[in-house]
């Protein structure tokens, strides 16, 4: 792999967007000689990945058509990360004046929103990226050593997306690239990514309303899940979980604040009716595994009610619920509160995300 590498790094200073001889000889080397070299790391890397090594993917491009100026070979979870465009991996980038390889954990500069996967604005790409920190500094203590500056010296459009896409840097300069020093680097980014994948898995990157058009899709849609790949969803016995200890974080917070409960939850289209006092108050609970809820679901009934209901309504959301996956019985614990007492449902924007279609 050092011959390699370093290969490539001399090889950059030569960049042309034509079909070069240089640029051909670095072309079959990310695309070829370096795939097989990581492929070679196959024990060691899937270890790291733990419950998603058993699937590594392991690729390289150069360009479509015009070649680019930062060349790169990813390896990822397949199932993850079907595609460069969907997903968190692993990425080998080079920077242009050849001083060094970029070992990056970064994600694509898509991610999927209302049953389709849409380009990010650069903000919440950088929100994205921030997101993935905040889960590998949860699972390590630290993000050392990868803590090097995104910048690649990229010029062109696409490239720079790259770099903006990269949420944890370790360059190795030329003069220090040497096989043991780029394995252990692997290694750890590649404990890393499984550690934003078990993330992922549990719905913490998904907002609720994007769970829950996930499990339309997967009933309107199965080709599409099939061609994702991705396994973000919950199960119903997972889902029930959440809910309830949804609900238990609610209930709690509401006999703290002096109401007395009825739980309506199988039989009105709200939680609880509480009162305090003259006050009737109608509750909605929603509970989910995601770190932030800028988005909810709601179905027809629940918006008839905060709407007619109008001050007389609350909405409580429990955010970061975390799940113990058992097949048998998983459970839930833990949560965020946010309480909002007369919501107004209209100051939120209503998205249609599934129509019952009667003949």
């Amino acid at each position: 792999m050092r011959e390699t590498l370093r290969r490539i790094c001399e090889l950059q200073p030569y960049y042309s967007s034509d079909n070069t001889p240089e640029m051909q000889e670095r072309g079959r080397l990310v695309r070829q000689a370096l795939v097989e070299e990581i492929r070679a790391l196959h024990v060691p890397l899937s270890a790291a990945l733990g419950d998603f090594g058993h699937d590594i993917l392991v690729e390289g491009s150069d360009g479509i058509g015009r070649k680019t100026e930062l060349a790169w070979t990813r390896l990822c979870c397949k199932q993850m990360s079907p595609r460069p465009t969907v997903g968190f991996y692993v990425v080998l980038h080079f920077s242009t004046d050849g001083s060094g390889v970029n070992i990056v954990v970064g994600c694509s500069s898509s991610k999927f929103h209302n049953g389709y996967s849409i380009v990010l604005p650069l903000e919440e790409l950088d929100n994205r990226c921030e997101w993935a920190r905040n889960i590998v500094l949860e699972d390590r203590g630290d993000l050392e050593p990868f803590t090097d500056p995104n910048d690649f010296g990229a010029r062109a459009k696409l490239p720079k997306s790259f770099e903006r896409a990269s949420a944890l840097v370790k360059k190795v300069s030329y003069d220090d690239i040497e096989d043991g020093v780029m394995e252990q680097h692997l290694v750890e980014a590649a404990e890393m990514l499984g550690a934003i994948y078990a993330a992922q898995r549990q719905g913490r990157e998904l907002s609720p309303a994007d769970q829950a058009e996930l499990e339309i899709i997967d009933i309107t849609r199965p080709a599409a899940k099939a061609r994702s790949g991705q396994g973000f969803g919950l199960n119903a016995k997972e889902r029930t979980a959440v809910e309830l200890r949804a609900m238990d974080v609610a209930e709690e917070w509401l006999c703290s604040q002096g109401y007395m409960l009825r739980n309506t939850a199988a039989t009105e289209p709200y939680d609880f009716e509480a009162k305090k006092d003259d006050e009737l108050l109608y509750v909605e609970v929603k509970g989910t595994t995601s770190d932030t809820a800028n988005a909810i679901a709601m179905t027809h009934g629940e918006v008839a009610l905060h709407r007619r209901e109008k001050g007389r309504t609350g909405l409580i959301i429990v955010t970061g619920i975390r799940l113990k996956k058992d097949a048998e019985q998983p459970s839930a614990s833990g949560g965020t509160l946010e309480t909002l007492i007369g919501w107004d449902i209209d100051e939120w924007l209503l998205e249609p995300t599934a129509f019952r279609v009667s003949r």
